[in-house]
């Protein structure tokens, strides 16, 4: 670390007054007329003084209510403290102690929902850049080649199986591998990572960021076996027949919802599960040395509002798209989606349309989508989610030139391990019920965790969801 560059930065120089005073550092990122031409990572991460002068604006508040916001319990003024002091490595391996995908978390997390939300600053001020601090100590002591294995208790003789490799179950690997238990996961495609790999951009999470979190763990004893299809190659019941103690399902909500609207079933609409997969996982975005089809329209509407619409639209723009456009039946307050994500997006000049909603689509003689019928919507009163209704416009039907249609309104549950697996309870959605504190399901050893309980949510919470499973799991292999 640079003396020069950090000079007069260290936290105890700084008084608490003149700490509050000093405003919320920015991250730099790549130019938006740059970056809509390429998948590189659009925010370039802190450099250390910036790190450290935004680390310093923390005020060591006696009770931390900024934990009460995270769900993976991550001692935050602790790792804070520790940037000031110029120890990036030292404040990563302090996170590590709870939260075992600290890159991953820095960069797609919702902070300001969680952990920021709760800063004392945010009161007044702007709270403290939680998450952009987290990713920037785990670059760190990933980049300086600093990373160290934590220490793991003596083996125990206890097998677990994790079913699914992404944020819930590699989070249920690497508290549980600590323990001293064995760790199995088992991921039904060919990279282990779950929607980190194939859910979410590489211009918001590299590809490279999300192998190095599962080396780590690999590195620490978990064994991954990937194209391992539970539920079809062997079932729950036969992992305990092969000797595992317990087994934990983390399979997510991989099913794609569709609207069920007049020609949804034409070539060129993809659920944004098949788009996006295409981009990540088979690496399309990598379009210089992969050859992955992937319909690179000219006109693109993504249908949804929240970070999943986002993740398609912006990547239809960098497959070329003249018009990349979202079609959102709400108002731009109502959008589910980080308003870092919209932002980026509006940056780079995604078209929105607003208090919109698509009833039917049309195709040319050769069966692809060439027009989106739609008609305008206004805001009635609140609906079960807390946000008011849209409620169409008499009337008001008007057509859009299409060629790419991106259907991002939700998933649903996996269904593949509650079919194959007796008596294993789910809820009329056919999410697996589970215990909220513990993730138990109605079968004995067998615990749940992340989306495929919750149904779509964020990886912050799948992972609060494995720490709570990893916690019971150990308790009840102890009282085997």
């Amino acid at each position: 670390m640079a003396s020069n560059e950090l000079e007069g930065l260290m936290l105890g120089q700084i008084e608490k007054k003149l700490r509050m005073k000093i405003p919320r550092q920015q991250m730099p990122a790549q130019d938006p007329k740059e970056r809509i031409h390429n998948f590189k990572e659009v925010p370039n991460g802190f450099t250390p003084a910036l790190a450290v002068k935004e680390a310093q604006r923390c005020l060591q508040c006696k009770k931390a209510t900024c934990m009460d916001g995270c769900p993976v319990d991550v001692d935050i003024p602790g790792f804070l403290q520790l940037i000031t002091e110029g120890r990036f490595s030292d404040a990563a391996k302090q996170i590590k102690l709870t939260n075992s995908l600290p890159a991953v978390c820095g960069r797609v997390c919702p902070q300001e929902e969680q952990c920021e939300i709760t800063c004392v600053l945010a009161k007044k001020f702007t709270p403290v850049a939680i998450g952009h601090l987290e990713r920037f100590v785990a670059d760190w002591e990933r980049e300086h080649n600093e990373t160290e294995i934590p220490e793991i208790a003596p083996p125990t003789g206890k097998r677990i199986a994790v079913v699914g490799s992404g944020p819930a179950g590699l989070t249920v690997a690497g508290d549980l591998i600590k323990l001293g238990h064995a760790v199995t996961v088992f991921e039904a495609l060919h990279k282990e990572g779950g929607v980190l790999v194939y859910g979410i951009p590489e211009f918001r999470l590299p590809k490279a960021i999300v192998k190095a979190e599962v080396d780590f763990l690999a590195s620490m004893g978990v064994e991954f076996k990937s194209s391992y299809v539970i539920g079809r190659i062997k079932g729950i019941d036969e992992l305990f027949e092969e000797g595992y103690d317990a087994v934990f399902i983390g399979t997510g909500a991989g099913l794609p919802n569709f609207m069920g609207v007049p020609g949804e079933n034409l070539n060129g609409i993809y659920s944004a599960n098949e788009y996006l997969t295409r981009s990540n996982l088979m690496r399309a975005f990598d379009f210089e040395s992969h050859g992955t089809p992937v319909m690179a329209g000219n006109s693109v509407a993504v249908l949804g509002g929240g970070n999943t619409a986002m993740d398609s639209v912006r990547t239809g723009l960098r497959f070329g798209a003249e018009h990349a456009r979202i079609i959102y039946r709400r108002s731009r307050k109502e959008m589910p989606a980080r308003e870092e994500e919209i932002h980026h997006a509006e940056e780079e000049g995604i078209e929105f349309q607003f208090l919109t909603a698509p009833i039917r689509f049309l195709g040319d003689e050769n069966g692809w989508v060439k027009q989106m019928e739609c008609i305008k919507m206004e805001l009635g009163e609140p609906d079960s989610s807390g946000r008011r209704r849209p409620v169409p416009i008499k009337d008001s039907n008007y057509m859009i030139d299409v060629d790419t249609v991106v259907i991002a309104i939700g998933n649903s549950s996996n269904p593949l391990i509650p079919r194959t697996t007796p008596g294993l309870e789910t809820n009329k959605w056919g999410n697996i019920v589970a215990d909220d504190e513990t993730g138990l399901t109605s079968r004995k050893g067998v615990y749940a965790g992340g989306d495929i309980v919750t149904g779509g949510a964020t990886v912050i919470l799948a992972a609060g969801a494995g720490k709570k499973a990893a916690r019971a799991i150990d308790d009840y292999l102890k009282n085997l």
